[in-house]
């Protein structure tokens, strides 16, 4: 089991929230299915997702993403993914 911790920051300030709980163990080959749930969740586009971004989150146990990584046009100034297992 494993625990995403997501956040949409308009400013500084966290807009939106949520926490995804996995029930199996965690495979960075499905990392782009989590974040597609997670985004549906917090009613955001999913943002493009590249290697950088899975290294990211391997090594430092969280990813951000910019407005620049999605593809639709966003209000928010950041997604914040973190694991918090």
């Amino acid at each position: 089991m494993f625990r995403i911790w997501a956040k949409v920051y308009e400013g500084e300030h966290i807009a939106k929230q949520t926490v995804y709980e996995g029930e199996t163990q965690f495979s960075y080959a499905d990392f782009f299915g989590y974040l597609a749930e997670i985004c549906t969740t917090l009613d955001v586009p999913t943002p493009v997702l590249l290697k950088q971004h899975i290294f990211q989150y391997a090594k430092f146990r969280h990813v951000v993403f910019r407005p620049a990584d999605f593809m639709e046009n966003v209000s928010f100034t950041k997604l914040v993914v973190e694991n918090i297992t």
